[in-house]
């Protein structure tokens, strides 16, 4: 059972984004408990239309309170937005809003298995109908594979040792609850930053890893696009760099115009024009939003308005979508 409750992060600063038209069509594609579905809803008329989704089973039944005839909730990944939208025989949307990362329901509900405070089965999967759990991945994976993992979705240094000592405690039975993982990786981390366990960054890389959460975000940010009528904006919420990198890549990649290659005649004129049209800076709550909810602390939203209908995916520097998640530099 949850112990906690969610509280929306950047709430009001999310749905501004969208600059909602009274009439449009919008989607929420992070449901959670249905914070920012209510606030664009109170922005929308009689003939506005809202389409919710989320992964999470918890979610969605949560969702079922909600019975505005406007408003539709759908059982899918973010990913799946296009084969979502072509099954409601929705062509074009207004809007699209991504609060990407874990909801306070499923770190607070113990049998999640997504926080060492809780001694719980270590399954940390947001869709629990399908895919292997973390403590699956762990008893299949080999050092090399669960070292990997640690390291690039936790930028974690120590990422080898905890590895070698996962495989090693494998010998004395699998690795199944949050407690037995947290103190095998606290007696190997033996320095972190203050106020941080041990085993933070290794649970944060198994739950993106389980999950696919960067991968399923590539594969949702050019279909919300493609999607997306020109005028109609995208609005994403990240809470670690590297779901961040990814989103800014991605918006920057739109919003540049395509460079041919060296030495080819063309004029710029002739070039495709850029997609996207980046909105404002990067918006981070207000102190005031981090004192009540200290989870939004790490938040960041990035906002880019579509400025023409996307084509797919192009060769050319600037107006291919984003590589290889886990590539690339912060500051690229």
């Amino acid at each position: 059972m949850s112990t906690g409750t969610h509280i929306t992060v950047l709430l009001n600063e999310g749905v501004d984004a969208l600059s909602i038209r009274p009439a449009g069509i919008y989607v929420d594609a992070t449901f959670g408990r249905g914070g920012h579905s209510r606030k664009i809803l109170e922005s929308l008329d009689a003939s506005g239309r809202l389409i919710a989704l989320d992964r999470d089973l918890a979610a969605i039944e949560a969702g079922q309170a909600m019975t505005d005839p406007r408003f539709t909730l759908v059982h899918a990944h973010f990913s799946q937005i296009e084969s979502m939208l072509d099954e409601l025989k929705v062509a074009q949307i207004d809007g699209v809003l991504l609060d990407l990362g874990v909801s306070s329901p499923q770190l607070d509900t113990p049998e999640r298995g997504m926080s060492f405070r809780f001694d719980a089965p270590l399954d940390m999967r947001m869709d629990t109908t399908q895919g292997e759990t973390a403590a699956d991945f762990l008893a299949r994976a080999s050092q090399s594979e669960i070292g990997g993992v640690i390291k690039d979705y936790g930028e974690e240094r120590f990422a080898h040792a905890i590895a070698k000592a996962i495989v090693a405690a494998r010998g004395e039975g699998h690795i199944t609850n949050t407690k037995q993982l947290a103190a095998l990786v606290a007696g190997v981390v033996r320095t972190r930053e203050p106020g941080q366990h041990p085993a933070t960054r290794t649970f944060q890389a198994l739950r993106i890893y389980v999950n696919r959460e960067l991968e399923e975000l590539a594969l949702a940010l050019p279909g919300c696009t493609r999607r997306l009528a020109p005028g109609g904006r995208l609005a994403v919420i990240s809470f670690h760099s590297l779901e961040d990198r990814i989103v800014k890549r991605f918006m920057r990649a739109g919003a540049t115009p395509l460079q041919p290659p060296k030495g080819v005649p063309v004029r710029a004129a002739d070039l495709p024009a850029p997609t996207l049209r980046l909105i404002g800076k990067p918006v981070f709550p207000s102190d005031t939003e981090v004192a009540v909810n200290p989870r939004s602390r790490s938040a960041v939203l990035r906002v880019a308005e579509v400025i023409g209908i996307p084509p797919g995916p192009l060769s050319g520097k600037n107006n291919s979508y984003p590589p290889n998640p886990l590539s690339g530099k912060e500051g690229d």
